[in-house]
């Protein structure tokens, strides 16, 4: 919780931030403390700029880590809850069955207990049928059939088990939306992508064209033959990006930064990177072999 405490720190963040706020403070420490930034022949710096980003990685790592922790633990506490709450109806309805059969079986014994017949009767009976055959012996028909005793015949019980309702199935939490790696081919014309964060993504082939990349982190991101056109890339991070043959014609590439990047090929004609005379791109260490530059010119 210590070392917790601290990554929240080291982000500039308090621990009820949320995961957005969490991404956005990592692109803002990122941005600042790349080592492609600092001058190459500043050693000090390059190595301090190294453990400062090695910190800030470290610190959204743990993060994020303990979110994940967090709604994993609080998903099995759910499912738990649930399957106890099926178990303790089970066993009520399991008792209140048991209940049930021992107050039938108890009914049927009292009732045949009752309607047993008498022997004592039954004896009278037979000896009034004898004396009334022998006192009609001259064809007189004898009745006995109809005086004799008929046990009533006892009810059939018929069992009904009590309805066991189907249980339900436990619910599921919802998966988790995977991160679209491969966009290669995608088509995001003027799609709405400010301030996203698609650090690694393979966007080779897709359509860019008239979105809007303002403050995206696109760092080392595949543009290799993307349409970017007229695309807005306003102070976008695209460190170390690859922007092998993309099309940058007519994009605005103000405030961006493009420390190397990888330009070979690409068409820049048109291209918006500074105001009057003043370039306010930084392409440090940019490969630019073969590029077409704003002024239409090529780059050796």
């Amino acid at each position: 919780m210590i070392d917790l405490d601290r990554c929240y720190r080291v982000l500039g963040l308090e621990p009820s931030a949320s995961l957005e706020e969490v991404n956005q403070a990592y692109r803002d420490l990122a941005f600042i403390w790349h080592p492609d930034r600092i001058p190459k022949d500043d050693l000090r710096l390059q190595a301090k700029a190294q453990e400062k980003l090695k910190e800030i990685n470290h610190a959204r790592d743990q993060v994020r880590s303990h979110r994940s922790s967090a709604q994993t633990h609080a998903t099995q506490s759910h499912t738990t809850q649930t399957h106890s709450a099926q178990a303790h109806s089970t066993q009520t309805n399991q008792y209140s069955h048991q209940a049930k059969t021992q107050s039938t079986q108890s009914n049927q014994s009292s009732y045949q207990t009752h309607h047993q017949p008498n022997p004592q009767t039954s004896h009278q009976q037979y000896s009034y049928q004898t004396n009334h055959q022998a006192s009609h012996q001259y064809g007189a028909k004898t009745k006995t059939q109809s005086n004799q005793y008929t046990a009533p015949r006892q009810p059939q019980q018929t069992y009904q088990p009590r309805y066991q309702p189907t249980p339900k199935p436990t619910p599921q939490p919802n998966p988790q939306p995977k991160r679209p790696d491969h966009l290669s081919g995608a088509d995001l014309s003027g799609a709405d992508l400010r301030e996203k964060y698609l650090e690694g993504r393979n966007l080779s082939n897709a359509n860019l064209s008239n979105a809007n990349l303002t403050d995206a982190f696109l760092h080392q991101v595949n543009f290799e033959n993307a349409n970017l056109y007229r695309a807005n890339l306003f102070r976008a991070n695209l460190l170390q990006a690859n922007l092998v043959k993309a099309n940058l014609r007519e994009a605005n590439l103000i405030g961006a930064d493009l420390s190397g990047a990888d330009l070979t090929g690409a068409d820049l004609t048109g291209a918006r990177i500074g105001y009057n005379n003043r370039i306010m791109v930084k392409l440090t260490g940019a490969k630019l072999k073969g590029a077409i530059m704003p002024d239409g010119s090529v780059h050796a």
